[in-house]
């Protein structure tokens, strides 16, 4: 009776209209791993975890391929498919009947044993199962999950209906933790979550018996929880290659697996150049100098001087044809230049930020959205601004930019002070304009060389890129004439792992100031700056 087999996907295809965007991908997950998968904005993560799980759990259904799944799936659905009278107990409920249903049927099987020798066997079916998912303690298990996800305060009687988004996602949660299926397929799962509930989470599912496949942009939680890692990006220096790469091992010997394959990547680049450069040398130089004072045939050599020239010059065809033979297959199959990682070196970041004081706030009041004493960013300073929601990150990177005045209290800035301010929503007055038109071609980083945008997207209008591209464009903007003080609003938000990687290792050598309000573990647990926690 035991349901905890392999999920293995063969050959996924998946089309959305005229683009492709899962092509070839190959995935087994045996009970016991926990899989992450990562990869850029619009790589198919969450069409990938719609695939796994099937139609006939509230997912999807691949244009090719096919998915060998357990009976026993739990995919993390946006929407609770409950109605809005429904309640958080009977949303439990149903996770805890198979639970309270093995129990009973094993009451009634030790009740029959005696008399009837089927039910031995069909008891120790029944026990395995019950066994598996831990049945006997589901219920201590609810309670546990409902305080661990902050939801033992909202009430089990209360409505559906009547909660936030943020609750109702944590209750979709809490009902598979509770449960405890085969396969558990969850998309960003720590969104709306705090520290505590997030700990938690991470070791209910170091506990799963069954497979786990999840996507986030959480890195610390990707560390805590995987086993492997899956990047469904494609090899960029092997555009022949398709489906996904997978890692094993955490997040962070994922990362370390990465940075040896870009510098193997760009070797393997100077590498081709070299030698594609040499061939084309051979092709008009080389490949004719054969020997010191050969000259072609002529009609009047000896017979043994003709042979000898005709010999020389069938040397130099073969040579310029193996030569440009070679060229060819290199040029057909060039590995891709390595894309500049991001680059806040630009001298006019700092350029007129003499040594002292940039920036100076004190006894700053927004009713009911910020209330601050004092704030210093110094040149080339580094401060990380936290604390829960609502208590004001944002509205203070506003003030300190300029854009929201303070009902009490004042904010200094040096004369001639450049303040950039990446926003959490980004915001485009006209996006039907590129991102080449907006970034400008006066730009003192071209926009290229920042990695930030993709060459396919220089001329796509803004409306029509993904929110994690039209990040990179807003940062993109703020790096087109670089400030001296750089404002970030939860900066790795809707951002590759890759890039945030990049991102933070940029803002560690940026001889600017930089101001970070963010909520990430990962950028949090790595500061080495100043911090200022708000109440």
């Amino acid at each position: 009776m035991s349901s905890f087999s392999p999920l293995v996907a063969r050959d996924l295809i998946k089309l959305y209209a005229d683009r492709v965007v899962l092509d070839g991908v190959h995935l087994t997950a045996a009970p016991g791993q926990r899989i992450g998968l990562v990869g850029e904005n619009g790589a198919g993560k969450s069409t990938l975890l719609r695939l796994l799980a099937g139609p006939e759990n509230g997912g999807d259904t691949p244009d090719g391929g096919e998915v060998d799944r357990p009976a026993d799936l739990g995919l993390l659905h946006q929407e609770l498919p409950f109605d809005a009278y429904a309640t958080v107990d009977d949303v439990i409920t149903e996770a805890l009947a198979e639970s309270r249903t093995l129990l009973a049927t094993l009451d009634d099987l030790a009740a029959r044993m005696a008399d009837d020798p089927a039910a031995l066997d069909a008891y120790g079916e029944v026990l395995t199962r019950a066994e598996e998912i831990d049945a006997w303690d589901a219920d201590r298990r609810a309670g546990e999950v409902l305080h661990g996800l902050g939801l033992a305060a909202v009430g089990r009687a209360r409505p559906l209906g009547t909660l936030s988004g943020g609750q109702r996602s944590r209750v979709a949660l809490a009902a598979l933790l509770v449960r405890r299926p085969a396969a558990l397929l969850l998309d960003e799962p720590t969104n709306h979550l705090d520290d505590q509930a997030v700990a938690f989470v991470e070791a209910q599912l170091r506990s799963m018996p069954g497979v786990v496949v999840v996507a986030s942009h959480d890195r610390v939680f990707l560390d805590e929880v995987c086993t492997d890692i899956v990047d469904l990006d494609p090899s960029r220096h092997d555009p022949t290659r398709r489906g996904p790469t997978r890692y094993h091992g955490s997040f962070s010997d994922y990362r370390e697996a990465k940075k040896s394959e870009r510098v193997r990547w760009a070797q393997a680049f100077e590498a081709q150049q070299e030698e594609m450069n040499l061939l084309r040398h051979t092709v008009k130089v080389t490949g004719r100098q054969v020997g010191h004072g050969y000259r072609p045939p002529r009609d009047n050599d000896k017979f043994i001087g003709y042979f000898k020239a005709r010999a020389v010059e069938t040397t130099i065809a073969r040579r310029v044809r193996n030569a440009e033979q070679r060229l060819t297959i290199l040029e057909r199959d060039q590995i891709r230049k390595p894309p500049a990682p991001l680059n806040f070196q630009a001298p006019a970041m700092t350029a007129d930020a003499e040594d002292g004081t940039l920036l100076a706030a004190r006894q700053v009041r927004v009713p009911g959205r910020l209330s601050v004493d004092r704030v210093d960013v110094e040149s080339g300073g580094r401060l990380l601004v936290t604390g829960a929601n609502g208590t004001g990150k944002s509205t203070l990177l506003a003030v300190l930019a300029g854009q929201l005045d303070p009902a009490e209290g004042s904010v200094l800035r040096r004369q001639g002070l450049r303040i950039g301010l990446l926003a959490q929503d980004d915001h485009f007055p006209d996006p039907t304009r590129t991102p080449r038109q907006l970034y400008g071609e006066t730009a003192r980083v071209p926009l290229v060389e920042l990695g930030l945008v993709a060459p396919r997207d220089l001329d796509r209008p803004v409306a029509a890129l993904s929110v994690g591209q039209r990040r990179r464009v807003a940062l993109a903007l703020l790096l087109a004439r670089p400030p001296h003080v750089l404002l970030l609003d939860e900066p790795t938000n809707h951002l590759s792992l890759g890039l945030a990687d990049e991102l933070e290792e940029a803002i560690g050598t940026a001889p600017g100031a930089v101001v970070i309000a963010s909520h990430d573990r990962w950028l949090r647990r790595r500061w080495t700056g100043s911090e200022l926690s708000l109440a």
